[in-house]
């Protein structure tokens, strides 16, 4: 599938630089954990020069960048500050608590790109922008939803969507400040504990009804230029299928079955969530599937974690692929195994915020056949950080699972 040229986009990349030196190109990570780690080392094998920013020291991609610096990345000074003193050609965003308007003066003085744009990293990184976008602009089929900014308008917008209900801080990640209702008596406990996840304080949140669905699915989706229109083209990866605990995935699994009306459907949401964003790099978009019908749930500019199964799975992972795009250069989407990943967790065996940290039973993990792991190198632990993954391959997905499941369980963090 090709577009309109997009001026956001990249040229063809024909000359690549050393790094270290004049001629070096550079990019700057902001966010810098183990998603972020992995599209250093795919950079890196392409010869760029990599800085990578966090906000705490010896984060995953720290270790393995060619620079790092540590930050408050949701203040504007600070980010324009780094940005000046590195002059990077092109800016990761990898989380979503940056300070935006920076990156949007940043891009509009020409001081550097934004991946995908700093539009798209600023509507993703609020449940509200995007919403709004996918729902009232394109017309997306979502759940119902609400807004509300304090616990009476809490109140009338549960009543509004009816119960049982979801509540979400409309800044947050990883589950964080997420909750169930099943009535007006949970109400309170909702609304303070998403303003303890939010990443702003008096946040407001998002309601929203319970979709029926059968499964749920992300659809990396990539945008790229096309070596031989110079346009963009978006292509599609299998589908990804994930369970996830307290709203952060614990398993995932490609290809996802689902029929090819379904897939039709989903990549159709897909298209136009992402050249509504527009710019280049991988998408990571959240579908609930129920039949051939397919809903809209939420998009990651930037690879997903429940992607990292394509570390065994893909001819090209997602953070290979990102790399490319960002680069202008070619990317393919193929599927080479049907693949599982599983979490590993800083388990009960940890205080939060257990530093230096080690790993028991990585040889029995290895020793599952068809299985890699990878332990993220964090600096401190607690009992539900992701710390690892195991990621295995096979014949079929449910041997994949298997396989992925029992090498995350041999790994326990201890102190």
């Amino acid at each position: 599938m090709t577009s309109a040229h997009d001026p956001l986009a990249p040229p063809t990349t024909e000359r690549f630089g050393t790094p270290g030196t004049s001629t070096a190109t550079r990019v700057m990570l902001l966010g810098s954990g183990e998603l972020g780690k992995e599209v250093t080392i795919a950079l890196q094998r392409l010869g760029v020069e990599v800085v990578a920013v966090d906000r705490y020291d010896g984060a995953p991609a720290h270790q393995v960048a060619h620079r790092s610096h540590t930050i408050d990345m949701t203040d504007s000074g600070e980010v324009r500050r780094v940005v000046e003193l590195e002059r990077p050609q092109v800016i990761l965003p990898e989380i979503e608590a940056i300070a935006t308007a920076a990156l949007r003066e940043i891009e509009a003085e020409g001081l550097a790109r934004v991946v995908p744009t700093a539009r798209a990293v600023q509507l993703t990184m609020d449940r509200e922008g995007i919403r709004r976008l996918a729902a009232e602009e394109l017309g997306l089929p979502t759940s119902r939803y609400a807004f509300a900014s304090s616990l009476e308008e809490l109140r009338d917008a549960c009543e509004a969507i009816g119960y049982p209900c979801l509540v979400k801080p409309t800044m947050s990640s990883s589950g964080k400040g997420q909750s169930s209702l099943d009535g007006p008596d949970d109400l309170e406990a909702a609304w303070n504990y998403a303003q303890s996840g939010a990443r702003v304080a008096g946040a407001r949140v998002i309601v929203e009804s319970f979709v029926d669905f059968e499964y749920e699915i992300t659809l990396l989706t990539v945008r790229s230029v096309d070596p031989e229109t110079g346009r963009i083209r978006t292509d599609f990866c299998e589908p990804i299928g994930h369970l996830q605990s307290r709203g952060d995935y614990i398993e995932s699994w490609q290809p996802q079955a689902m029929t090819q009306d379904a897939y039709d459907s989903a990549r159709s949401v897909a298209a136009r969530i992402t050249g509504a964003l527009g710019g280049v790099g991988v998408f990571g978009v959240e579908l609930f599937v129920k039949g051939v019908d397919v809903y809209f749930s939420e998009v990651s500019p930037r690879p997903h974690d429940t992607g990292l199964v394509t570390l065994g799975s893909q001819v090209l992972s997602e953070f290979e692929m990102h790399a490319r795009a960002v680069l202008g250069l070619p990317v393919v989407t193929t599927l080479s195994s049907p693949g599982a990943s599983a979490v590993i967790y800083g388990g009960t065996g940890v205080e939060d915020g257990a530093e230096g940290v080690g790993f028991r039973g990585v040889a029995a993990a290895l020793a599952v056949p068809e299985t890699d792991l990878r332990l993220f190198g964090k600096p401190s632990a607690g009992r539900y950080r992701r710390m690892g993954v195991a990621v295995s391959t096979a014949e079929d997905v449910e041997t994949a699972r298997e396989r992925a499941r029992t090498a995350a369980a041999h790994v326990t963090v201890v102190e």
